[in-house]
């Protein structure tokens, strides 16, 4: 099953939170993707109490510590969030990784917690512009693998392939561009499975990075991409229920 995630970042209050499930609930009735939003931690309480009657929405945040607690200001712990029902929860989020210093090691410890605690982890994995220039692109993103995934399980995760140049610049990754990379990160997901004696084809692997309606139908149509993970058109209810009811081709 597909997976079309919203990543609202750091939008929205709760009344806006309501206003747009209001507007996008019905959009999406009866659609047979798996449809995730990630909210602002503000926003997590009424959606999960709104989202207990609508069904068909799952609700994600935005970043998890890796205690359970403890003297951590300004930080959210997994026990609390499924505490609201949350489900999903993304991690290592570049602007995490650029803005906050996430390394790999602490997203290694955030993906282990989620996951101990029954929420499914969204690594977010992807080369800036420099890096793809140099040709370290693949490179890179093997090493952000190898050094975030140890002891993780495999059959508890979504990884997002998100160049960090396309990340709210409008230019989105061409499609087969995409499916390349997304490709390379299954080889390396399948060999990890093989190594760890865990199952094989159970990780969904995502696309995201200026993900919009006009180009959702080109990106859904290639093979090795298993969803998307939407930043600013996942604002939009109209254009977020375009994306989650992309066109399959004939």
């Amino acid at each position: 099953m597909a997976v079309i995630a919203g990543n609202w970042k750091m939008h929205k209050n709760r009344g806006e939170a309501l206003a747009y499930l209001q507007e996008f609930a019905p959009l999406v009735a009866g659609s047979d993707r798996e449809i995730l939003l990630c909210v602002p931690f503000t926003a997590l309480a009424v959606l999960a109490e709104k989202l207990a009657t609508t069904g068909g929405i799952a609700l994600g945040a935005q970043n998890v510590h890796w205690e359970a607690s403890g003297a951590y200001t300004g930080e959210i712990s997994p026990p609390m969030l499924t505490d609201l029902g949350v489900q999903y929860v993304i991690v290592g989020h570049s602007e995490r990784r650029q803005y906050f210093g996430e390394t790999d090691e602490r997203v290694n410890l955030r993906l282990k917690a989620a996951q101990s605690h029954g929420l499914t982890p969204i690594l977010c994995v992807g080369e800036t512009a420099e890096q793809r220039q140099q040709g370290l692109t693949e490179a890179h993103i093997l090493a952000q693998l190898a050094q975030g995934l140890v002891g993780v399980k495999l059959t508890q995760l979504i990884i997002a392939y998100e160049p960090i140049w396309a990340i709210g610049s409008g230019h989105t990754c061409q499609p087969e561009e995409a499916n390349r990379v997304i490709g390379l990160i299954r080889k390396e997901i399948s060999f990890l499975q093989q190594v760890g004696n865990q199952p094989a084809d159970s990780v969904r692997i995502l696309y995201g990075g200026s993900v919009k309606p006009d180009n959702i139908d080109d990106l859904m149509a290639m093979p090795e991409i298993d969803g998307v993970l939407v930043g600013t058109a996942s604002l939009d209810p109209r254009d977020f229920a375009r994306i989650v009811n992309y066109r399959q081709p004939d």
